[in-house]
């Protein structure tokens, strides 16, 4: 079925955020293994592992409307170098998520593309229940404290 250019375009650039925060999310996660901070580690691993689970949807979407799919862009990855500030930087890059696919989704209904706008919502759906852990890990912080907080993370 051959889809719209300017949805096949969409894709391609929430394709393009999904792949920077699966490499952003693995540094992440592997330097708070490096630190000892296994349940970090684990948490941001999966994060990430969730986020290759989008690009592949995006992917199948994009060949199923006839594109291609652009797999060697990637944005700016922004790497944290203490926990607080790698928690701060995952969150700016899902809110940035969560309006890019709040616009996509609208241009989907624009577009009568109500196959791509189910798809999106519900990554959508999941870079939501993102954004609401890394919320509740700032809060956790800015309430008990940050050596606190990592010591509640040791494996």
């Amino acid at each position: 079925m051959k889809g719209d250019p300017k949805i096949l375009k969409t894709l391609n650039m929430l394709l393009a955020d999904e792949l920077t925060a699966i490499n952003q999310y693995m540094v992440h996660s592997e330097m708070c293994d490096n630190w000892g901070y296994g349940r970090l580690h684990e948490k941001i691993e999966k994060r990430a592992i969730d986020e290759m689970k989008h690009a592949e949807k995006l992917i199948a979407r994009i060949l199923f409307l006839e594109g291609t799919p652009i797999v060697s862009k990637l944005n700016d990855i922004t790497i944290g170098a203490d926990v607080e500030k790698q928690l701060k930087n995952d969150q700016l890059s899902e809110e940035g998520a969560i309006k890019a696919y709040n616009a996509a989704i609208k241009e989907s209904v624009e577009l009568h593309d109500n196959g791509t706008r189910e798809l999106l919502e519900s990554i959508l759906k999941d870079e939501e229940d993102h954004i609401d852990w890394l919320e509740a890990q700032i809060d956790q912080i800015n309430q008990m404290g940050i050596q606190n907080y990592l010591a509640d993370q040791l494996s």
